[in-house]
C-alpha cells in the first residue's frame, strides 16, 4: 500500500526507522512495469553493457513485460534514429534533464523509471521536478545504490571504495525521503534491493566467479537481517 511517508520522520538521530526487507531490484521495477506504457530514462545501461541480452539488463526486462517502452539515454551509441531494443520498444538519444516534449507526445506514458541514474546527475531534485513539470501525476519508479550499504562497508574495512567514475552523489533512507518530500512527490514507497555482483560474475571464470558468488550470498544475509546495509533502495511515487 502506497504511503506519503516524508512527512511522517522525525529526522531525530536515534529515530527507528521501519524499512522493510531488500527486494530483487530487477524483478521489482519490472512488476511495475507490466502491462504499461513506459519511458524508460537512462535505458542504455552503457556502463554495463556485458549485461545486454541477459537477464540481468533492466531495459530488456522492461520490454519483455510492458506494452510500450520509450527509452531515453545521452550515448553516443545510440544512433539518430534511435535503437530498436524489441518490437515494442525504442531507445532515442536525449537528456534525462531536457526531455524533448514531441518525444513524451508519441505515447500515453503512464509510468517512468529511472534506473540507476540519479546518482550521476548533477542536479537529481531538478530532475525529478522537471519530471513533475512535464509528466504530472504519472507514477515514477526510480533506483539509486544506498551509500550507507554493507558492500560499501566492508570495502572499507580492506581501504577500498566501489564507484563509478560517473557518480556524483550518495543516498540513504533518509536522504530519498527528504529529496522525495521536497520534489513534491506523493504516495512514497521507499524500499532496499539486495546486493547484486552480476558484472563481477559475467565477467569472471573459476575460482574468481565462485568468490564474487560466495560474497553476494554472505552480504544478502546482511541485508536480510538488517535492511538499513542493502546495497540500494527503489523509490515508487506519484509525480
Amino acid at each position: 500500500m502506497a504511503t506519503d511517508t516524508p512527512p511522517a520522520l522525525r529526522y531525530d538521530t536515534l529515530e527507528r526507522l521501519r524499512v522493510p526487507r531488500p527486494v530483487d531490484r530487477l524483478d521489482h521495477v519490472a512488476d511495475r512495469c507490466r502491462g504499461r506504457v513506459v519511458l524508460d530514462i537512462g535505458a542504455l545501461d552503457e556502463t554495463a553493457l556485458a549485461k545486454r541480452d541477459t537477464p540481468h539488463w533492466l531495459h530488456g526486462r522492461i520490454a519483455a513485460v510492458a506494452t510500450q517502452v520509450l527509452g531515453v539515454d545521452p550515448s553516443p551509441r545510440v544512433p539518430p534514429e534511435g535503437l530498436v531494443t524489441a518490437p515494442n520498444a525504442r531507445i532515442h538519444r536525449g537528456d534525462a534533464m531536457a526531455l524533448d516534449p514531441a518525444l513524451l507526445a508519441t505515447a500515453p506514458i503512464d509510468l517512468v523509471v529511472a534506473g540507476e541514474l540519479i546518482e550521476h546527475l548533477r542536479d537529481p531534485l531538478g530532475f525529478l521536478l522537471g519530471l513533475r513539470q512535464v509528466l504530472p501525476g504519472r507514477e515514477l519508479v526510480f533506483t539509486t545504490p544506498n551509500g550507507n550499504s554493507a558492500a560499501q562497508a566492508l570495502m572499507a574495512c580492506i581501504g577500498r571504495e566501489a564507484q563509478h567514475p560517473d557518480h556524483l552523489a550518495c543516498f540513504s533512507w533518509k536522504i530519498l525521503h527528504t529529496l522525495c518530500r521536497q520534489a513534491g512527490l506523493s504516495e512514497v514507497d521507499i524500499r532496499p534491493y539486495r546486493f547484486f555482483a552480476t558484472e563481477m560474475i559475467l565477467n569472471s571464470r573459476g575460482a574468481k566467479r565462485l568468490a564474487a558468488q560466495a560474497a553476494q550470498s554472505g552480504i544478502r544475509l546482511i541485508e536480510r537481517c538488517r535492511p538499513l546495509l542493502s546495497f540500494g533502495y527503489v523509490v515508487r511515487a506519484r509525480l
